[in-house]
């Protein structure tokens, strides 16, 4: 990495004060001085010299107003998922839980209490791709519990922070 004169990182960090994005900088450091520097290089001058660069200000996004249901949607997919893992389904609802320490291999992993009763585990590998196991050989999900499982899954995620 080329080591740059007391001139040019008061350049660099005036720019960055500026609010100039990294890419900016790199630009400005080659069409000014002559310097080529990869994005890697340039994330590791910003820390060396001790600059910060500043955050894009995002406007505050204005948050729609909730449509009305459709009729016929899955009451019991809007609920939040089950945190007791022995809970049964309530009259043919779907239940998820989330388990605290994903299995091996995977990012999250947890079970899922279909409407008709049959329990299955559930996994989000690596990959980002869902797997579903434990439920007996060709199980189908009945078709009204699939978008409430999704909904439901992609819920309990979001909340454990993925």
């Amino acid at each position: 990495m080329p080591q740059l004169t007391p001139d040019q990182l008061a350049h660099v960090e005036t720019w960055a004060a500026g609010g100039a994005t990294l890419n900016q900088i790199q630009d400005r450091l080659k069409n000014d001085f002559g310097i080529t520097l990869t994005y890697l290089e340039a994330r590791l001058l910003m820390t060396e010299i001790g600059v910060r660069l500043k955050d894009k200000e995002r406007p505050a996004e204005k948050k729609p107003d909730p449509e009305p249901e459709p009729p016929g949607r899955d009451e019991d997919a809007a609920a939040p998922p089950s945190e007791d893992p022995s809970a049964a389904p309530a009259g043919g609802s779907l239940t998820l839980r989330v388990d605290q320490i994903a299995v091996p291999g995977t990012m999250a992993s947890g079970k899922v209490t279909f409407s008709d009763g049959v329990t299955a585990t559930w996994y989000v590998d690596q990959m980002g791709r869902l797997g579903l196991g434990g439920a007996p050989q060709g199980y189908q999900p009945p078709p009204a519990d699939v978008p409430a499982f999704q909904r439901q899954l992609d819920r309990a995620l979001m909340q454990a922070g993925f």
